[in-house]
């Protein structure tokens, strides 16, 4: 557990009360510090013998934790206790903290996919390895959530990536890149102001970025924003919320959509691997979270690689 996203002592009750009332056995006891946002007490806990884990924090913490369990086999159970909880969203499981707890004793294991990426500076080795379960950009999206205030984001939630892309806006620009999907050659040559690579679609307050992408079909959705002209930010917005967040959800709006003009300002693609060469290194968010910047980016998926508890 993140000893900062949730309360211990409520959290231990919890469990304790649960385990006991599924005739479960000892539960053990992983707390994150700031050296391990995960990832080493996880590898402790199957080395334990854990029949499941749970992740008890925010969306960095169950990513930590997804990565450790990554092919193990030991399902992963999600208490959402952070701003996004994109995976616990994208699985429409249960927001409440009790009932999240009682699904780590009586739900049933799901396999899911994993995406992987790997990056580094131009011309040199992959410097880092790490999963997203969710949505993985480069851009500005990956500027928004770096210019996101902390103390706002704990005073109103995910509203608070609104204040962080107003203030990205000054960093508005394209990106130019060279770009392979599933290996094709030769490499294609293309401007975009964000590249994103989703396991998953939905985001906070109902946006659903990537309508087709489901995280256990074993393959990734990759999205572009290339706004073009004075309204094409406008006409990018339309798409993502109207089309797919409203139109995408009936049989009358999905035929609405096959009979309007395609919206080139928001290109989308799948894939089971992507590699980006950029012009200048650019800012990476992995599940809202920064890491770093990049010039060589290399993206895939890891089919069934994850078990859920839901």
């Amino acid at each position: 557990m993140n000893p900062i996203k949730v309360d211990a002592s409520k959290l231990r009750e919890a469990v304790e009360r649960h385990a006991s009332a599924a005739g479960w056995g000892e539960t053990l006891w992983y707390e994150t510090t700031v050296e391990d946002a995960g990832q080493l007490v996880t590898a402790s806990a199957i080395s334990d013998g854990a029949d499941v884990v749970m992740a008890a924090g925010g969306d960095g913490t169950v990513r930590a934790v997804a990565e450790a369990l990554r092919g193990s086999g030991v399902p992963l159970a999600l208490l959402p206790s952070g701003t996004g909880n994109l995976l616990a969203r994208n699985l429409d499981l249960t927001m409440d903290f009790d009932e999240g707890i009682g699904l780590m004793f009586t739900g049933y294991d799901r396999d899911i996919d994993l995406g992987l990426i790997e990056f580094g500076p131009a011309g040199a080795a992959a410097t880092s390895t790490h999963v997203f379960l969710v949505i993985a950009g480069l851009g500005i999206d990956a500027k928004m959530i770096a210019n996101t205030n902390t103390k706002l984001k704990k005073a109103v939630g995910w509203l608070a990536y609104v204040d962080g892309g107003i203030r990205a806006l000054p960093e508005l620009h394209s990106i130019k890149m060279a770009v392979s999907i599933d290996g094709e050659e030769p490499w294609r040559d293309v401007s975009s102001h964000s590249v994103m690579a989703g396991n998953c679609g939905l985001l906070p307050g109902g946006i659903l970025l990537m309508p087709d992408a489901k995280p256990d079909d074993g393959v990734l959705d990759f999205m572009a924003l290339r706004p073009q002209g004075p309204f094409g930010w406008i006409r990018a917005w339309n798409k993502v919320t109207i089309e797919n967040g409203v139109l995408a959800k009936s049989a009358a709006g999905r035929r609405l959509i096959e009979i309007s003009p395609d919206v080139k300002d928001v290109v989308y693609a799948q894939g089971t691997d992507l590699r980006l060469k950029l012009e200048s290194p650019q800012q990476i968010q992995l599940d809202g979270d920064e890491f770093g910047e990049a010039s060589e980016l290399h993206i895939w998926v890891d089919p069934g690689a994850l078990r859920v508890r839901v």
